[in-house]
């Protein structure tokens, strides 16, 4: 008597390759995520203290896409100031820019990006300008987050008036060479994360009207407020002494934009 072949249900294996393969992904991810968190830099208690002081002069508000400073009458002078963190930085740590800034009169707000990094939020500038759509802005950024802060200005040169770059530059995406827009190159004479050969490269891709400003004793860390950074250099002036420098400049160069 013939018998049949009785086949045993794949259903049940796939459904067991697939549960395994799903569990391994979560793994990594999961890894991925505490391996990224323990290289991110997190704010100094200096940067803390500046959203549980909030004084008479200015408010501060967290959004969607980051932090907003402005002052407190609404009484905002343009332009206004997008600001994207360095890479792997947290962007309260630039909380003291800001709110100097921001005590001068301008609204400023500070993007915070998906795993901290500015590739995945080149577009955050976005939402900021929807607030206010008729204002006049100028962009910028630390490190990784100042070369796609020139990113978006250069794709969006009709909403932008300027560029400004802590220890950064413009790379060839964010070609500015040409546009009608003001750009301020800051930069620490004891950066050792700058790769000053690219920095010197990209001058090619800076528009006309730009204006280099050396910070004697700065370094790439202390343009924001979050400590050592691996691969620096020690600066020889203290992290409020930078600051007041990038202050400065940052007000001047404001001041004679056409």
């Amino acid at each position: 008597m013939n018998m049949k072949q009785v086949n045993k249900p794949k259903g049940k294996k796939w459904n067991r390759i697939l549960l395994w393969t799903l569990s391994i992904l979560a793994v990594v991810i999961i890894a991925a995520y505490f391996l990224l968190d323990s290289l991110t830099y997190k704010p100094l208690s200096e940067a803390k203290a500046v959203f549980q002081s909030n004084t008479e002069k200015i408010t501060i508000t967290q959004l969607k896409n980051g932090y907003r400073f402005e002052p407190a009458d609404g009484g905002a002078i343009e332009p206004n100031i997008i600001f994207y963190p360095g890479g792997l930085v947290e962007p309260e740590s630039y909380a003291p820019f800001a709110k100097r800034m921001a005590e001068k009169g301008h609204r400023v707000y500070i993007a915070s990006m998906p795993l901290n990094l500015a590739v995945f939020g080149q577009n955050k500038a976005d939402a900021f300008i929807s607030e206010h759509p008729d204002n006049r802005y100028v962009i910028g950024g630390h490190s990784l987050g100042g070369v796609f802060a020139a990113r978006y200005a250069s794709e969006h040169a009709e909403r932008i008036d300027g560029v400004y770059f802590m220890a950064s530059y413009a790379d060839d995406g964010g070609d500015l060479n040409g546009l009608n827009m003001s750009a301020l190159q800051l930069s620490g004479t004891q950066d050792g994360v700058l790769d000053r050969t690219k920095w010197e490269a990209a001058k090619e891709n800076m528009p006309k009207a730009t204006t280099y400003v050396d910070i004697t004793g700065g370094n790439h860390g202390q343009f924001g407020s979050y400590g050592f950074q691996k691969g620096d250099h020690q600066a020889s002036i203290t992290e409020a002494e930078q600051l007041n420098e990038v202050i400065e400049a940052m007000d001047l160069w404001i001041q004679n934009l056409e």
